[in-house]
């Protein structure tokens, strides 16, 4: 009643003064951090380090801060916290001997209106949920070909399609990236809808567009912002809205298509991921294990955008690097010529017999930094690391970037190097920082067919093609930076052997 009264005995101008002051202090004593908590930049009140993150490279920022305050620190954004884990030895401490405490997705205002719910999806579940849709996906992606030979000839025939559409612009110059996205994506399409779409399709290639704009758009800081201030973000202008209506239209695209699938719905026989999603969901009508329609349009949807965007944008990088070291693309040609020659498709089974080329396929996927960072994760209970305390609920990035570029792991870290994955003798070595698809038990369920796709693709590429941009053109390895790290947009010619 006192305090009442004093308030009510003020003018307008002292009584915001207090109410500012007031809101200062409850920010500082919210957020002060024991001193056992990761160090990190000093953030402002409310917004933290929101207006400190490079809006071109956030992981450039973060590799910066690593150096000043070592590899577990912290930064805040509006009101949440975040603890970084860089380096090697320290980001597999985090995902792989602390596998299950740090296993969760935290909660995503974004994601939430993503997905329509907090735990929808494959990417964004958690629990008992996340496991079972992520077994259901496994099993069913191995039953239609995922790791087996009838996947290798399905990739071998797509390599015969891009080589056509390759060979028709004639050796002038064109644009790779939407012939490698509708190649790589018609693989993943045809596990998950049963059908490849033409790559003069218009429809698709505007999907894919769609998604190559939701991947740049949320891992910008405008994701940071409208997840530090959703309820403020939702009702402003600006990008951050571009990357939901997208993700609606993707959605809409896969709700047509599993409408379709259950119109010719045979249970004895399914064709693909949708149809024995669609079969599964009658075993499970009074579960909350996410054996929806509409989490099937949104498990469908993850599997389209892991699928696609990571291994296309390689092999946009790939390009990139042979085009500007021309000796690795001979060296990489003559050791194809030698084993496989020009007329016979690559097969897995020659994989172990071109150590160069696989050597130069890692180190494409190593400096390319497709993910430069990773997916958050939060503590399930109190743990430390590095020495530091991390209490229950706090979320965690751990940076790929830090790995793929660790000083103490790789011998020339910033520089292209196959020699990095070949011993003295020029035999393939594999490399336990190499770690592209992430770790742990949330390691990207799709790394063995990106493996597969990355090597058949590219050496399917270099024994029918020779790369090379106009003289004087200069490619950048710079990058954009979203979610995924895509090259600038450039034109080649290539060249028919």
């Amino acid at each position: 009643m006192w305090l009442l009264g004093v308030l009510t005995s003020l003018d307008l101008k002292t009584l915001l003064v207090f109410f500012f002051v007031f809101l200062l202090i409850a920010d500082f004593l919210k957020n002060r951090k024991a001193a056992t908590f990761p160090p990190g930049p000093f953030g402002l009140p409310f917004i933290g380090n929101l207006m400190s993150v490079d809006g071109k490279h956030p992981h450039i920022y973060f590799s910066k801060l690593a150096e000043k305050y070592g590899n577990v620190f912290s930064v805040r954004f509006g009101s949440e916290t975040s603890v970084f884990v860089t380096s090697y030895k320290m980001v597999k401490e985090a995902l792989v001997t602390q596998a299950e405490n740090f296993v969760d997705r935290p909660f995503s205002s974004m994601a939430t209106r993503f997905y329509h719910g907090p735990t929808n999806g494959l990417f964004m579940s958690n629990g008992e949920k996340w496991k079972k849709q992520r077994r259901f996906a496994l099993s069913t992606l191995r039953t239609f070909g995922l790791g087996k030979n009838t996947m290798e000839q399905c990739i071998r025939e797509e390599i015969r399609h891009l080589q056509e559409e390759i060979e028709s612009e004639k050796g002038q110059l064109f644009t790779p990236t939407g012939l490698f996205n509708n190649a790589v994506s018609n693989i993943v399409c045809q596990l998950v809808m049963g059908k490849r779409f033409h790559y003069n399709d218009h429809d698709f290639h505007v999907m894919i567009k769609y998604l190559s704009e939701v991947l740049r758009l949320e891992g910008t800081v405008w994701g940071l912002i409208y997840d530090a201030f959703p309820s403020l973000m939702k009702h402003l202008p600006g990008p951050h809205n571009n990357m939901f209506k997208y993700f609606d239209n993707l959605r809409d695209f896969l709700d047509l298509e599993i409408k379709m699938h259950k119109k010719d719905l045979d249970r004895n026989n399914p064709r693909d991921y949708i149809d024995s999603f669609l079969i599964e969901m009658e075993k499970h009508e009074n579960s909350d294990l996410g054996f929806t329609e509409a989490n099937l349009a949104y498990c469908s949807l993850d599997l389209f955008l892991a699928g696609t965007e990571t291994t296309s944008t390689t092999l946009m990088w790939a390009l990139v690097y042979l085009i500007k070291h021309p000796d690795v693309q001979v060296k990489v040609q003559q050791e194809i010529d030698r084993v496989i020659g020009q007329n016979r498709l690559p097969s897995m089974a020659d994989r172990p017999n071109l150590p160069y080329t696989d050597a130069v396929i890692h180190e494409i996927q190593r400096i390319g930094n497709v993910i430069p960072l990773n997916g958050l994760r939060i503590a399930a209970k109190d743990t430390t690391l590095g020495g530091y305390f991390i209490p229950k609920g706090t979320s965690l990035m751990p940076m790929l970037t830090s790995v793929l570029f660790d000083k103490n792991e790789w011998e020339t870290p910033d520089t292209f190097n196959p020699g990095h994955f070949l011993d003295a003798d020029g035999k393939f070595v594999k490399k336990e920082a190499f770690l592209p698809f992430s770790a742990g038990k949330r390691v990207c369920l799709g790394e063995g067919l990106a493996r597969m796709e990355l090597f058949l693709f590219l050496v399917g590429l270099l024994q029918k093609f020779s790369f090379s941009v106009p003289e004087g053109v200069e490619l950048s390895t710079e990058g954009i930076t979203g979610t995924t790290r895509v090259p600038h947009p450039y034109k080649v010619y290539a060249r028919v052997r």
